[in-house]
Order: structure tokens, then sequence, then C-alpha cells
């Protein structure tokens, strides 16, 4: 029998987030200036914040470079940003080697096809509600929210619901 998103939820050390459709809703706002503005989600602030707190790593690995995402990121206290990646399960696989952690405590969450070798890598993979077709079955857990709407505070809540059974 395969392990339900809670139980595959209940050691994960390490939560990986792309931006632009999971932290975001996936659209580009660009100013007159062409200054490209991003939209967060401050619920999703929220539980990463609180997942912080309870001792589990948070990381940012996303395609496209932005100074609003950096911004986001020092402000909550995610302290690995990597922006502008092409090859993201690289990106992945060092930062796994610098925390000294294994694919079996990572979640991922993700929305497009370049995510997907980050969620089949992962303990848990997660596809945002609206995320691609192919990401959505591949995922061990699909959010009942959008990407930007949410989605990221939803799986922050599964981690640490986890987290309190396995440690009840």
């Amino acid at each position: 029998m395969a392990d339900t998103p809670q139980q595959r939820a209940a050691d994960i050390r390490l939560l990986v987030l792309d931006v632009d459709g999971v932290l975001t809703d996936g659209r580009l706002y660009f100013s007159p200036q062409g200054e490209e503005l991003k939209v967060f989600h401050v619920r999703d602030g929220a539980g990463i914040v609180q997942v912080l707190r309870a001792g589990i790593a948070v990381a940012v690995i996303s395609g496209r470079d932005s100074r609003a995402v950096e911004r986001r990121m020092t402000e909550l206290g995610v302290s690995w940003v990597r922006q502008g990646v092409g090859d993201k399960l690289a990106s992945l696989r060092e930062l796994l080697d610098i925390l000294g952690l294994g694919p079996q405590a990572v979640a991922c969450i993700g929305d497009d096809t370049p995510d997907l070798p980050l969620l089949e890598h992962a303990r848990l993979g997660v596809a945002v509600a609206d995320a691609h077709a192919t990401v959505r079955e591949a995922a061990h857990y699909v959010t009942r929210l959008p990407g930007g709407q949410g989605a990221v505070r939803e799986v922050c809540d599964l981690l640490l619901a986890a987290r309190g059974a396995a440690q009840s």
C-alpha cells in the first residue's frame, strides 16, 4: 500500500518552492518602466514562517530572476533562494549536499513541467490545484487552492499537522 500524503509529510525537513504559479498566480506583471511586479499571498508567507519556526528549512528554486522574490524571501527568513536556474534538480541536489539530507526529507511544490524532476525526486511531490495536468498526475498531493492563493499555506499546514501527529 502506498504512503498517504500525510505519512509522506511526517518526516519532511526541507520544503522547496517554485515561484511563478506556486508563490504567485503565475501571471507576469510589468510596470510602465519594465520592472517586473509580483503578488504574493500573505497567508503563504505566514505558513512559511510557521514551518521555519518548527525547524523545517525552506528554499526557493525558480527558473526566472526577480528582485521582488529576493525581497519577499528575505522578509520571511528564507535564505536559500536560487533564481534563473536551468537545472532545478541540480540545484536541489546541491542544497541536499549542503544540508546533509536525502530526498526522503524533502517536499517540493510545483506547477509546471520544469518542476517535474523536483517532484519526482522528493518524498512528497505537491502540485498546486491549477498546475499543468502532467504535474498533477505526477504529484503525491494536489492542493485544493491554486498557486498564489494560499496553496503554499495549505502545504505548510499539512507538514505541521503531520509533524504533530508523528510526535504524539
